[in-house]
């Protein structure tokens, strides 16, 4: 498995608000667990061009990542800006 406990739990200590494990459910820990899992579907799809399924499931992740960001753009735009930093993503 790709995604485990372990590293869900890294991942919300490193990039959530209040850098703890059990920081789930701010905007930042759960943009870094969308971009977690698109990286892992794009190179999923680099080998496997024919697998639709994923793909969509792919394109929902990335309108949900877009729409938590959007959120955090309005509400407020430093950490929108600190998320953008540290996690690399393209406007």
């Amino acid at each position: 498995m790709y995604l485990t406990t372990e590293k869900k739990s890294e991942l919300f200590k490193n990039h959530g608000r209040l850098k703890s494990e059990t920081d789930t459910g701010s905007p930042e820990s759960q943009i870094a667990l969308f971009t977690f899992r698109i990286k892992h579907l794009t190179d999923h799809l680099k080998t496997n061009k024919k697998d639709h399924s994923s793909r969509l499931g792919l394109l929902k992740l990335v309108g949900k990542r877009r729409s938590l960001l959007n959120y955090l753009y309005r509400n407020d735009i430093e950490r929108y800006r600190a998320v953008l930093a540290d996690l690399g993503i393209r406007k």
